[in-house]
């Protein structure tokens, strides 16, 4: 069914069965996704999994090749060039020009979307102090940090007052006292109705958005809020149970208990080790074979799923999934016995 035509009510972006190919190979397949005005969304997934073409198919950059979506409105197969006044890009690499001053990247950019005149003064000061980049007026571009290129580049893709950003990995190379300074002006941005569209690989980024989609393999396999994926059956289950267990030293106890029979699953997390069990292995139990072990147990309590949980549990399932519809194509392949019709 088409989509409708957009108002204030309707959300920021949505996509319906968005296909992307590349020859033979399916970049993104079938998405279908549904952000609201004024959030902030947080699209993960590992590399080559399909975020940077959904975003450029999003942004009017690279054409859908089924499916449909809509972003501010504005149909992306209808009329790209459009969609690009209503929104603004960051790239995840710095992309503005090195060789001009701060000044003249936001003059060069403010130009390019016709932010001009009284307005556009008025216009380009308030994303200068927004963003904290007037200090650096003078600098070349070549001659920031990390941290004030990606402010930089904000200030370029805020300049025309867009309804909607894109970042694609925007603090991949902050260190965390950036990364924390553009998360709160991230929020400020969201505040005032902005909606941003995040990619990033880091867990307490996600833990910070207002919903999170999760891409493998270019299928979405899971998106909501964070609080209500960390409640997905496939994790949660009825049939395991979480305890984060502090011991010393942490890599020799890791490997023992790893070794535990019945153990599912053991991450180093922090200081601390994160352990799926069987839901019929108790606490009582689990301590006697951890000292047993010749573990030295410091503390043990059941936790909930995190994020990082989350998406590590349903990628192996989904790569569980994907060997096994591998096997059933090779078998339906193998000859039939003779004098036997093979059906598949």
């Amino acid at each position: 069914m088409p989509l409708a035509a957009t108002n204030d009510m309707q959300p920021a972006i949505m996509t319906e069965n968005l296909v992307r190919r590349f020859g033979e190979n399916i970049a993104v397949n079938n998405l279908n996704l549904t952000i609201s005005r004024g959030e902030i969304f947080g699209f993960l997934g590992p590399n080559g999994s399909g975020k940077s073409t959904t975003i450029k198919m999003l942004c009017g950059l690279l054409s859908p090749t089924s499916g449909q979506a809509r972003v501010a409105g504005i149909d992306v197969n209808k009329d790209p060039e459009y969609i690009r006044s209503k929104i603004g890009y960051m790239p995840q690499k710095f992309s503005l020009y090195e060789d001009l001053t701060v000044t003249e990247n936001i003059e060069f950019y403010s130009k390019l979307y016709g932010v001009t005149g009284h307005a556009g003064n008025i216009r380009k000061k308030e994303v200068i102090e927004l963003v904290g980049v007037g200090k650096y007026h003078k600098h070349l571009g070549r001659e920031l940090s990390g941290g004030w290129k990606q402010r930089l580049a904000l200030c370029c893709a805020l300049v025309h007052n867009p309804e909607i950003i894109f970042l694609d990995e925007p603090t991949a190379s902050m260190d965390p006292v950036a990364r924390r300074e553009l998360w709160d002006l991230l929020f400020s941005l969201a505040s005032s109705g902005v909606t941003l569209f995040v990619t990033t690989h880091y867990m307490d980024e996600a833990e910070r958005c207002s919903s999170v989609g999760y891409i493998y393999n270019s299928r979405l396999i899971v998106s909501g809020g964070p609080d209500e994926l960390k409640q997905v059956r496939e994790v949660v289950g009825q049939d395991n149970q979480r305890y984060e267990i502090a011991c010393r030293p942490l890599v020799a106890s890791f490997n023992i208990i790893k070794a535990i029979e019945y153990v599912e699953d053991v991450t180093i997390f922090g200081q601390a080790l994160h352990v799926v069990v069987p839901a019929h292995i108790n606490e009582h139990q689990l301590r006697h074979d951890l000292h047993s072990a010749g573990i030295a147990l410091q503390s043990i309590r059941p936790i909930e799923p995190s994020l990082e949980d989350v998406f590590v549990t349903l990628t192996k399932a989904n790569i569980k999934y994907d060997e096994e519809m591998r096997q059933n194509r090779l078998s339906s392949l193998r000859p039939a016995p003779s004098g036997v019709a093979h059906v598949r």
